[in-house]
């Protein structure tokens, strides 16, 4: 299962009674596939996979494997306690997802071996090709990653730390113990500002929160990149890109709220965040809405 282009992390909508708003999640995923999206990862990070109800987390992976409708891969989060991340990875492949992203196990710091044993448990209930997520609680050694690497169902591997000195060693660790296709990719949050870093590695594919909010700007981003024209990349990195992560930086938790603020000024009421996140202030409300008046003005010239 090939990924590429611009990878897309739908928010999870609620509506007004706070209620899993199916019909909004179904156009907000459409939208994006038909927008250019090169994969979907629904109920992960952005779409607030720790606020989600067993029975909420099924729609969700249903709902968006149907407005994908076989488009493009369609992923899903799994993690938290192991028998729930058990039982959450089953649910995927029930309701017709691809694939899963093993998300950092909850709370605890586990050793290699522990961390390996983790994933290989949560691949095992759903039988799915999975990508492992590196961040929080789940920091692997390269060492383990190549020992995962030689899993079939376990197809990549999605940095969220940024240390570039332990990400190289695991490359080129799994390189050499595989010939496989392995994918890696950039998962830090507003993954955009750091692509020309990880390109400078080798890794080219990251994910991408603002898709889910100005398909148009990630889109101009990606081919401007992926092209050459670095004069595009520096005017949307100094223009969008760095006043939007300077506002993410202001509150704990604005990397998923400012984006569904984004996406409700964009014209898709998607509701709220639910605790313990927050919702954007009106005047940072304000100032996401020049953010991206800006970027989408960059965008198209």
């Amino acid at each position: 299962m090939r990924l590429d282009g611009v990878l897309f992390f739908p928010v999870t909508p609620f509506g007004a009674d706070g209620d899993l708003a199916e019909p909004t999640l179904a156009r907000h995923v459409a939208e994006g596939v038909a927008a250019g999206a090169g994969g979907v990862f629904a109920a992960c990070g952005t779409g607030e996979f720790n606020a989600l109800a067993p029975d909420e987390y099924r729609r969700v992976v249903e709902i968006s494997a149907s407005a994908a409708a076989g488009r493009v891969p369609v992923f899903a989060g799994a993690g938290g306690p192991l028998p729930t991340a058990r039982a959450i990875a089953r649910a995927a492949a029930a309701h017709g997802a691809d694939g899963l992203l093993i998300m950092p196990p909850y709370l605890v710091n586990g050793p290699s071996n522990g961390l390996v044993r983790y994933v290989r448990e949560i691949v095992a209930a759903a039988g799915l090709p999975a990508i492992v997520y590196q961040r929080g609680t789940a920091r692997f050694t390269p060492s383990a990653v190549a020992e995962l690497a030689a899993d079939p169902n376990v197809v990549g591997f999605k940095d969220g730390l940024g240390d570039f000195d332990l990400l190289q060693r695991i490359i080129l660790t799994v390189r050499q113990a595989t010939d496989k296709e392995f994918t890696f990719f950039n998962g830090l949050p507003t993954a955009e500002l750091t692509v020309p870093a990880y390109r400078g590695i080798g890794v080219s594919l990251y994910s991408s929160a603002v898709f889910a909010f100005a398909p148009e700007i990630a889109i101009a981003y990606h081919k401007a990149v992926t092209g050459g024209d670095e004069v595009l990349v520096q005017r949307l990195l100094t223009g969008f890109y760095l006043p939007l992560v300077e506002l993410r930086d202001l509150v704990p938790g604005y990397a998923v709220a400012l984006v569904k603020a984004g996406v409700r000024l964009r014209g898709l009421d998607v509701g709220g965040v639910r605790a313990p996140l927050v919702d954007p202030s009106a005047e940072h409300v304000a100032a996401l809405e020049q953010i991206i008046a800006t970027g989408l003005e960059i965008a198209a010239a």
